[in-house]
């Protein structure tokens, strides 16, 4: 299928195309396996009503799916954009992969929390010795929603700083005007992103429990922000294609 793939996509031309390397494939691998405890963490239900409860939770699962997916498809379009596999590149991965392993459980736990409060099913637990407690204690919500905005920044600041790197390296993988734009984007996207999970993390320390929601909503700049974000810089794409032949990547001849 790698084979079969287009050397250019949009005026990128793909320098990864080549035979799959081992740290992508250990990335695939990691990734396949986070996903795969998500899976395994659900209980085979036994009757009915375990059914569903099984039930109730695959929206949770669903966006914790499509987060983990996120994370893969934007590193995979890293790896056949530039082809890099030098040791930052490695050294960054396995970050990626630490992150992405230690929040699997917490990002679904979180989810839950929140899908359970969107649809108005209580957040309790009962415990071995048949006692009911609150699943979190408001005065807990501060920590728990600086743990999702810290392993939302590390993933992102890990984007940046790979993205920033193939940038420091355009000369030498000879990238023209397109490509250098289509990088910057891509490091300001992630940039962007970080700046909201630390300004998430800074609200939800920073403020009282009753108040740890505010630390939630910042998430919500993401839309906005992004859509300026892309919206100026597509302005300025455009411009570039103009002088560019979109099929083979190569600039147009005066």
């Amino acid at each position: 299928m790698t084979k079969r793939e287009r050397p250019v996509k949009n005026g990128f031309r793909l320098r990864g195309l080549g035979e799959v390397s081992r740290i992508e494939a250990l990335s695939d691998g990691v990734i396949g396996f986070a996903i795969t405890l998500l899976v395994v963490s659900l209980e085979v239900p036994r009757t009915f009503d375990d059914l569903m409860a099984t039930a109730r939770g695959f929206l949770a699962f669903a966006i914790t799916f499509t987060l983990l997916f996120h994370v893969w498809h934007t590193q995979y379009r890293f790896f056949r954009r530039y082809g890099l596999n030098d040791n930052f590149v490695i050294w960054m991965t396995a970050c990626l992969l630490f992150v992405v392993l230690f929040y699997v459980y917490p990002l679904k736990f979180i989810w839950t929390l929140l899908v359970n409060m969107a649809l108005g099913i209580g957040n309790t637990v009962t415990l071995a010795d048949g006692s009911v407690v609150p699943a979190v204690r408001r005065e807990q919500m501060p920590a728990v929603t600086a743990l999702f905005a810290a392993g939302f920044t590390a993933v992102f600041a890990v984007f940046t700083l790979l993205y920033a790197h193939a940038y420091r390296r355009r000369a030498a993988l000879e990238m023209n005007e397109l490509e250098t734009h289509d990088t910057r984007t891509m490091i300001q996207d992630s940039a962007l992103n970080v700046c909201i999970g630390l300004l998430s993390i800074a609200v939800a320390l920073l403020s009282s429990p009753r108040h740890a929601f505010l630390a939630g909503m910042v998430f919500w700049l993401i839309g906005p922000v992004q859509y300026l974000n892309g919206y100026l810089m597509g302005r300025r794409r455009k411009r570039l294609e103009s002088r560019f032949d979109l099929a083979s990547g190569e600039p147009l001849s005066a």
